[in-house]
């Protein structure tokens, strides 16, 4: 399977379980790879037939500010659900980052990593 992939995209949610974390927008990053037939796409030469990236970022972002939830857990598992709704996805491997998360506990990062695959 091919892969489009988008590398530390930057949206901002309203997340988090304590409280200090739900007052203000959060810095989150995403990184993530939508698997397709590029066939199709190299063949036509159509964007119609590959992945948007500025439709996709402007998703993610747009639904990120609207979120309002406590586990990166949810986030990361809504966020799939959108992809494979909005954009037909056959593979989806997603990972989500939480920057201010990962300063506090001193670590360059943490966060959720899923994968999915659809028929």
């Amino acid at each position: 399977m091919d892969h489009v992939f988008i590398n530390a995209l930057h949206v901002e949610a309203c997340i988090g379980v304590y409280a200090g974390e739900r007052d203000r927008l959060q810095p989150l990053l995403l990184t993530l790879e939508l698997g397709f037939d590029n066939r199709t796409a190299a063949a036509s030469g159509a964007l119609s037939d590959s992945f948007d990236y500025a439709a996709i970022a402007t998703a993610l972002r747009e639904w990120a500010a609207q979120w309002d939830g406590d586990l990166l857990e949810s986030f990361a598992e809504q966020a799939c659900s959108l992809l494979r709704q909005r954009f037909a996805a056959r593979a989806i491997d997603l990972r989500v980052a939480k920057p201010l998360a990962a300063q506090a506990l001193g670590c360059a990062s943490v966060g959720v990593h899923l994968r999915r695959t659809f028929d």
